[in-house]
């Protein structure tokens, strides 16, 4: 047997070492590379072994009403989170039977959280009840990527709804947290009220905790002691201009009626009540959202989630007479002494009816009861004399017709035709008079919201302001600072004060001699108002009444709106003295108005006794 050659040895171990060595140097390179070069690239990725971001949700700001008393605050609720790329989904099964869910209806979750992202933490379910949240808690170490965490839901400790104020929560559309640097997958976003218009301030900001984990999952305390983790910040706190008892009966008084209220400071624009009936409950969408419900309410035919006091477009019939009064002093057309005589009806190629008893009527007469034969004449000088564009131009000052940018969504603006809303929707000199007379007594094209008309009697109470309508009077800031809402107050320069005289001389007979005697005149509070009551040609007319108090230092206007009710002194003169006298006094003393009001049934104009003492508009068809 022949030896080996030694050179051939020494060729062999110097390979085998140069390879060694070769290898060496390049897994200390790569140590050098992931250690040093790439530390901030793998580092997260690192920790994420043994740690796990939490995100920790922000308390919403709480609502509160003008004297301090909480309208919504928050109660916890339990939620389960999921970390797609940790989790198996061959655990599917054990997590379905956790949580006692279908497994289908598991996995359809887990695949949206997926197709959010597969590394962010995000919501799986929430609102579980406390049996479920502990079970996931204990069942941790054979749920990788499966986590907990505590959260809020809206709570409602008043016995009142304020659903067209408040608003609800949804969850956040992919659209919407795609676009936002702030939400995640089932955040909860205001979709309609103040909750949905002060979002960015409600919602407060988000902090996050590293907790050391173990190999299932488990915590085993704050990483570095917490010295990482992010406190998160509390969404600040509203104070609206709400006055709650006020709401709570503005809010009984229309239960079973449909239709829109609005009390508001005169003087400020401040809303003391909005109401908007039916209403729905805000409290069923709070937290998770009872499904059958929501699907209830979208297809109710009474469309409880549109908001009347502010999107509804009715004539407003005599109420709107006042202001054609200002706008017809304005335009020198009448004085406060012209007279008309009133035969029963007035005639322009054709009859148009005036249930006011025949005889002469100056301006405040007029007002006081209700005189169309007064307000047609006025309204075929203005179209004859081609002074319409004028017109709309001056009723709308009032608030009639334009938003009033109330901070509430969806608002409406009303219709006050001039001469390119008749082309635009009669054709180019295919309409005439006879199509316009009918204005001047608040019916035909022209058509308002509650809100338009609050707007409007406050400029008659306040001595000839516009103001801007207004839910939030203070945003107070987690740090203390308060942001004051800023709302406008403009000066309708051209009303003078001998024009609101006149007009307030035939609103506070309305009161007490013409037809708002009968609910509206308090024995200790002086009261201005005007009824209406507005054709509807989808069945009974609907009921209207504006009013401010007290005389001669207004503290309240309202408008009411009750739709197929009739007659306005009978449906919503009532409501609006009762919601005067509980903000002027204190209390209802009227238990008889009261049950009058609770108790309510609509009656057919042709039968009504009172008949007579209420204005009959006739539309211009």
């Amino acid at each position: 047997m022949r030896g080996r050659n030694p050179n051939n040895l020494k060729t062999s171990i110097r390979i085998l070492q140069a390879v060694v060595l070769i290898g060496c140097t390049v897994m200390l390179g790569r140590i050098f590379q992931l250690q040093i070069i790439d530390y901030e690239e793998y580092s997260p990725l690192s920790m994420q072994n043994s740690l796990r971001l939490e995100m920790v949700h922000p308390a919403r700001g709480l609502i509160l009403d003008r004297n301090g008393t909480i309208m919504v605050d928050n109660q916890p609720i339990y939620s389960i989170t999921i970390t797609p790329a940790n989790f198996e989904m061959d655990n599917v099964p054990v997590l379905a039977r956790i949580l006692q869910m279908d497994e289908e209806v598991v996995r359809q979750q887990i695949t949206e959280a997926q197709q959010y992202s597969w590394h962010r933490t995000s919501r799986l379910f929430t609102e579980v009840s406390f049996e479920v949240f502990s079970s996931v808690q204990e069942n941790l170490w054979q749920l990788p990527g499966i986590g907990h965490q505590v959260e809020s839901k809206r709570n409602y400790p008043l016995n009142l709804k304020a659903s067209h104020i408040m608003g609800y929560l949804r969850e956040a559309t992919p659209e919407e947290y795609e676009q936002s640097e702030h939400l995640r997958l089932g955040d909860k976003i205001g979709k309609s009220g103040i909750e949905m218009v002060y979002e960015d301030f409600l919602r407060g900001e988000l902090g996050s905790d590293y907790v050391r984990v173990n190999a299932y999952g488990q915590s085993l305390g704050p990483y570095n002691n917490g010295e990482l983790n992010v406190s998160p910040v509390k969404g600040a706190n509203l104070v609206t201009t709400i006055d709650a008892p006020l709401q709570e009966l503005a809010e009984r008084l229309m239960e079973g009626k449909s239709g829109g209220v609005v009390a508001m400071d005169p003087n400020t624009g401040e809303i003391l009540s909005l109401v908007s009936s039916p209403q729905y409950d805000v409290s069923k969408l709070a937290g998770r959202t009872d499904q059958d419900y929501w699907e209830g309410i979208n297809s109710d035919p009474m469309t409880p989630l549109f908001n009347r006091a502010i999107s509804s477009r009715e004539p407003p019939g005599s109420t709107f007479k006042p202001f054609m009064a200002l706008a017809g002093l304005h335009m020198g057309l009448i004085t406060p002494e012209t007279s008309i005589y009133n035969s029963g009806a007035y005639f322009r190629g054709r009859a148009y009816g005036d249930t006011a008893e025949p005889g002469d009527y100056d301006l405040a007469r007029a007002i006081t009861f209700s005189s169309n034969t007064y307000f047609f004449w006025m309204m075929d000088q203005i179209a004859t004399n081609g002074h319409l564009n004028e017109w709309a131009d001056l009723i709308q000052d009032f608030g009639i017709g334009p938003r009033n940018q109330v901070d509430l969504p969806f608002e409406v603006s009303g219709i006050v035709p001039d001469s390119s809303y008749m082309n635009n929707n009669f054709g180019e000199r295919n309409w005439g008079i006879g199509d316009l007379i009918s204005l001047g007594v608040g019916q035909g094209m022209v058509s308002a919201s509650p809100l338009q008309m609050a707007v409007a009697v406050s400029s008659i109470a306040n001595g000839g302001y516009r103001v801007q309508p207004h839910v939030v009077s203070e945003i107070r800031q987690p740090d203390g600072s308060i942001d004051y809402t800023e709302p406008q107050l403009e000066h309708i320069d051209w009303v003078r004060p001998e024009y609101l005289d006149v007009v307030r001389e035939g609103m506070r007979g309305a009161v007490t001699e013409g037809s708002g005697r009968f609910y509206a005149n308090l024995n200790d509070i002086e009261v201005l108002g005007k009824t209406g009551t507005a054709q509807n040609p989808r069945g009974r007319n609907h009921g209207w009444f504006i009013a401010y108090a007290p005389a001669d230092n207004p503290q309240i206007a309202v408008a009411v709106l009750t739709e197929n009710s009739g007659y306005g002194s009978i449906s919503a003169a009532p409501v609006a003295s009762l919601l005067i006298e509980q903000y002027l006094t204190g209390q209802v003393e009227r238990q008889y108005v009261l049950n009058y009001v609770l108790n309510f049934v609509p009656r057919d104009e042709e039968t009504d006794d009172d008949s007579e003492d209420e204005e009959s508009e006739v539309n211009d068809d």
